[in-house]
């Protein structure tokens, strides 16, 4: 998956903003204000995407190309290296995970308001 693939992607799902908040250089994904993926626009070798803390261990044992969170609260967040062997597959998986950890982290209404608005 390209980065433009991946940009696609998560702009499908439901309010889902993009910025550049640290530079010209990173890309972040927000729902409801909150961060559920970033990765670097010009060398596109990681992204880093929130994860269940048991669930992120377990990802980091099975796969070589999954590692703590670089420059991330490391219990809460991978970075998946890209062209390493993950699979679109995997990718669009661990982001829909890191988007729906966020959004259920969201208040009830606010939730509720951006649900509603997708329909």
């Amino acid at each position: 998956m390209n980065i433009e693939d991946l940009r696609d992607y998560c702009l499908l799902k439901v309010g889902v903003t993009e910025d550049m908040p640290f530079g010209d250089n990173t890309l972040v994904f927000r729902v409801g204000g909150k961060i559920f993926l970033l990765t670097d626009v010009n060398t596109y070798a990681s992204i880093n995407l929130k994860c269940d803390p048991e669930r992120a261990v377990q990802l980091r044992e099975e796969f070589d190309y999954v590692l703590p969170g670089f420059h991330m609260n490391k219990k809460h967040w991978n970075t998946v290296l890209i062209g390493t062997g993950v699979t679109n597959r995997q990718l669009r998986e661990w982001v829909d995970h890191s988007y729906d950890l966020v959004l259920a982290s969201l208040p009830k209404a606010q939730r509720t308001t951006l649900l509603e608005a997708s329909e």
